[in-house]
């Protein structure tokens, strides 16, 4: 089989790519991992036994010396107000390639909700709409991934940092619910598509958590993975953006559109169960109360 070519493989929030890229080396299939430097994550995939390829996805030449050879794609980038341009490059020369068997594209369930005109959701959100209709007119093999927000994300950091700090989550999300998922089971999703991906070309696939619960039952569930009480405080939402989010000095493009994931939050865009980690793996995704488990060091001081 040809290589997988695996962007965005030396991972960000979650590191999907890097977890794809892992996954795929561990069923025998030959992976190119395409990154922005030679680094220590680098040299970390090529200890996988992956083929590491230094490349710019806004490139075109980049990207087509990255594709050369290969059979299948996973296209993943980090919230950039580069998106858009990079995912339209990589159409464009997956496109003019031509023998792809599979073009894997990480997208967001806010996605679904969208429309040409509609405007309360982020730019970020809008470059990603935008770039599903690009592949479906491609005529590219594309499948859409499409998970809600991710329990690695800046908005869940800045409620771990509160547990951790004083035992609470900091939201302003009042009675509002949310599904979350884990990056790990996205990724796991991702790798068995593109291991296997003939039954999955044209489809899209919506993932959450095991449930969509608001923060009072989430703070109750966390408590018991713990073993401590966890509480909930609901603030005002620009007092939560001013103090929570802004101490995480995000770059201007992924402040916004994390601040809008808080107000669709608060709008409850949010509240969605999806079943589409299931539907591909075979089993549901892990809850809130795994991920503790798994990472109790994130909520302590």
């Amino acid at each position: 089989m040809r290589p997988i070519l695996v962007t965005g493989a030396a991972g960000s929030v979650g590191a999907v790519g890097r977890t794809v890229v892992q996954g795929l080396r561990r069923r025998g299939l030959q992976v190119r991992a395409l990154v922005r430097r030679d680094d220590h994550r680098a040299q970390a995939l090529r200890a996988m036994g992956a083929e590491v390829v230094v490349g710019d996805l806004t490139r075109a030449r980049d990207v087509a010396d990255a594709l050369d050879g290969c059979g299948r794609v996973y296209f993943g980038m980090a919230v950039s107000a580069q998106y858009l341009l990079a995912a339209v490059t990589t159409a464009a020369v997956a496109r003019a390639y031509g023998g792809l068997e599979a073009f894997v594209n990480m997208s967001q369930l806010t996605v679904s909700e969208m429309d040409a005109t509609s405007g309360s959701e982020s730019h970020q959100h809008r470059q990603q709409w935008l770039v599903e209709q690009v592949l479906d007119w491609s005529g590219l093999p594309v499948v859409q991934v499409r998970p809600t927000v991710f329990l690695e994300n800046p908005l869940f950091q800045t409620a771990i940092s509160s547990i951790a700090k004083d035992g609470t989550i900091r939201w302003p999300f009042g009675e509002a619910k949310t599904s979350p998922i884990a990056a790990g089971d996205v990724a796991a999703v991702v790798e068995e598509i593109l291991a296997d991906p003939a039954r999955h070309i044209g489809r899209i696939y919506e993932l959450t958590g095991p449930r969509s619960q608001d923060i009072a039952a989430l703070a109750a569930e966390i408590s018991g993975a713990l073993h401590r009480t966890v509480g909930y405080t609901d603030v005002p939402l620009q007092e939560w953006l001013d103090n929570d989010l802004g101490a995480l000095g995000l770059p201007d493009h992924v402040f916004q559109h994390i601040s809008t994931m808080a107000r669709l939050h608060v709008a409850g865009r949010y509240d969605r169960q999806a079943d589409g980690m299931a539907e591909v793996t075979g089993r549901s995704a892990a809850g809130v109360a795994d991920f503790v488990r798994k990472n109790p060091q994130l909520f302590t001081r």
